[in-house]
C-alpha cells in the first residue's frame, strides 16, 4: 500500500510538472485567430503556426508545428539564407565577354561572346551597360555573330505555362544561365487626355518586335484596366491592344513575360545594340565561349542585394537562379538536383531532423510538392537571428505596412519584418519572420494555411501578427493531438 501511495504521489508530481511547463509553452490558437480562421470557414487544423521569442527555448505558441505543409514563397527563407550562409553576403556573379577577334577602325572581325554564370540581376540597363563597355573598346560594327554561351545551367525543357497555365505571367520565367531582363517587358499606359488616348510605351524594344502606341480613353471608373485594353499577345513579333483606357486610372505599368522566351535574348541584345547605333552583320545564336582569358567581366550587385530584391517582392525569377547556383558553385553543376541536394545537406548539418525531412523541389516555392514545417522555419528564423548573416536576411524581409509584399498591410504597421507566401490555385497562404512586441521584445513568427480557402485567411495571420506584438498575451485553447 505504502508503494501504491508512493507510486500515486510521483506521478502526480510528474503529472503537474508536465502541466506546469504546457502552461509556460503553450501549443495552441489565440482565440481571435480562430474567430478570424472560422469566419473563412477554414478548419484550425488547416494552420500551422509557431511564435517564440528570439533566443529563448520555449514557445509561446506552437501549433502542428512538426506537420509538413506547402510553404510557398516560404521557401524563399531557405535558399536565401543558405545562400547567405555558404556563399557571403558580398558574393557577386560575374558574366565574361569575349571580342573574338581584331578590332579596327569601330569594326570587330570576329564574335562578341558572351557567357552566363546564373546573375539574377542582369536587367536592361545593365545589360545596355554591358554592350556600352563593348563600344568602349572601340566596336561599332560586328562582322560576326553574337554568341551566348547558356551552358552553366542544365534545366529540363518546359514551358512557362507548365505550372499553372499563365505564360505571361512573369512568375513563371524559367531560369536560364543568361537571364537578361527576366524575358520580360513593361508595358507603360498614360493618359493624354487633350488627345483622348492613352500613350502606350514598351520597354525594352525588342529587335523585330512592334507595338501598339495608344489606345481610346473611355469614361467611368477604373476597374479591370488590363482586360479593358483588350490586348493581344499571341503574335510575338507585334503587341496589339484592341480595347481602351479608363482616363480615370492614371498612369499605370505592367509586367509581362515575353511571348516568345527562347527568342527574347537575340532580340533584346539586337535592339539594345541597334539603339546605342550599333551594327551587327551576322546573328545572335547560342555557342560556346572559349577558353581563354576574357576581355572583360560585368559584375552583379552583391548577394545581400540580390537577397533583398528576392524577398521583398518574392521574385521567383530570381530565385530560380540563386537556387541553381548553388549546385554550380558548391557540386560543379547547374541542375535542380545538384541543388537540392547542397539544400538538403546544408539543412540537415544545421537543423537537424526537421531538416533532413523537408521536401525540396525547387528554390522559388513555386510547386505542389514542396513540404516544409513550422518547426523548421522556427528553428532557421531562430539561427539567423543569432548568426553572421542576420542584418542582410532580415533586412531582406517585407517590413509590414511599408514595403515589398506587405507595403498594403494595415496591421501592427512597421513592427514586423515577414517572408510572405501565397498560391491561390493551390491554397496556400503564409508568413515567417520577426515581429517586435510593443514591450520591446522581438519574436519568431511563422504561420501557414494549407487550404482551398487559404485566400480568405489573411485576416487570421493579422489577427495572430497583432497578438504577438501585444506580447502573445490572449488566452487561447489547447491543441489537439
Amino acid at each position: 500500500m505504502r508503494r501504491n501511495v508512493h507510486s500515486r504521489l510521483a506521478f502526480g508530481l510528474l503529472a503537474l510538472l508536465v502541466a506546469g511547463c504546457a502552461g509556460a509553452a503553450p501549443r495552441s490558437l489565440p482565440k481571435e485567430v480562430e474567430n478570424a480562421l472560422h469566419e473563412a470557414n477554414v478548419p484550425r487544423d488547416a494552420m500551422v503556426a509557431v511564435v517564440q521569442e528570439v533566443g529563448a527555448s520555449g514557445s509561446r505558441l506552437s501549433w502542428q508545428a512538426q506537420q509538413p505543409v506547402n510553404p510557398a514563397s516560404l521557401m524563399k527563407l531557405l535558399t536565401t539564407h543558405a545562400a547567405l550562409d555558404l556563399l557571403g553576403p558580398a558574393w557577386t556573379w560575374t558574366t565574361p565577354v569575349w571580342l573574338q577577334g581584331s578590332v579596327h577602325d569601330g569594326v570587330l572581325e570576329g564574335n562578341l561572346v558572351i557567357k552566363g554564370s546564373g546573375d539574377p540581376k542582369l536587367v536592361f540597363e545593365r545589360v545596355w551597360l554591358m554592350m556600352r563597355r563593348v563600344q568602349q573598346w572601340g566596336v561599332r560594327e560586328i562582322h560576326g555573330d553574337i554568341v551566348l554561351d547558356r551552358s552553366a545551367f542544365n534545366v529540363p525543357d518546359q514551358s512557362p505555362a507548365d505550372f499553372d497555365g499563365e505564360a505571361l505571367r512573369p512568375y513563371n520565367v524559367l531560369p536560364d544561365a543568361l537571364l537578361l531582363n527576366y524575358k520580360s517587358l513593361s508595358i507603360s499606359i498614360t493618359p493624354d487626355p487633350q488627345r483622348g488616348s492613352a500613350v502606350i510605351a514598351v520597354d525594352p524594344s525588342l529587335g523585330g518586335v512592334r507595338s501598339d502606341t495608344s489606345v481610346p480613353l473611355a469614361a467611368g471608373h477604373c476597374e479591370d484596366w488590363r482586360a479593358a485594353l483588350k490586348p493581344d499577345f499571341n503574335d510575338p513579333t507585334r503587341l496589339h491592344f484592341a480595347g481602351s483606357y479608363a482616363s480615370a486610372c492614371g498612369e499605370k505599368t505592367w509586367a509581362v513575360a515575353y511571348a516568345d522566351p527562347k527568342s527574347y535574348n537575340a532580340r533584346l541584345l539586337l535592339g539594345v545594340w541597334r539603339d546605342l547605333g550599333g551594327t551587327l552583320i551576322g546573328t545572335v545564336r547560342d555557342g560556346s565561349a572559349p577558353a581563354t582569358p576574357p576581355s572583360f567581366e560585368l559584375a552583379s550587385p552583391s548577394l545581400a542585394e540580390v537577397v533583398r530584391d528576392i524577398n521583398k517582392f518574392s521574385n521567383n525569377a530570381m530565385a530560380q537562379q540563386l537556387f541553381l547556383t548553388l549546385g554550380l558553385r558548391l557540386r560543379g553543376q547547374g541542375t535542380p538536383e545538384a541543388s537540392r541536394a547542397v539544400l538538403h545537406q546544408w539543412l540537415g548539418e544545421h537543423f537537424g531532423a526537421p531538416g533532413r525531412a523537408a521536401v525540396i523541389d525547387n528554390g522559388s516555392g513555386l510547386s505542389r510538392e514542396t513540404r516544409v514545417s513550422a518547426q523548421l522555419l522556427a528553428r532557421l528564423l531562430q539561427a539567423a537571428w543569432g548568426g553572421r548573416v542576420m542584418p542582410e536576411l532580415m533586412s531582406s524581409l517585407p517590413v509590414i505596412g511599408l514595403d515589398g509584399t506587405l507595403r498594403n498591410s494595415k496591421t501592427a504597421t512597421g513592427r514586423a519584418h515577414l517572408k510572405t507566401g501565397s498560391m491561390s490555385d493551390t491554397g496556400v497562404l503564409g508568413i515567417a519572420g520577426y515581429v517586435l512586441s510593443h514591450n520591446g521584445r522581438r519574436y519568431v513568427l511563422v504561420a501557414v494555411v494549407n487550404h482551398p480557402n487559404a485566400k480568405d485567411t489573411r485576416p487570421a495571420l493579422d489577427a495572430l501578427v497583432q497578438w504577438t506584438a501585444n506580447d502573445a498575451r490572449a488566452e487561447a485553447k489547447p491543441e489537439a493531438e
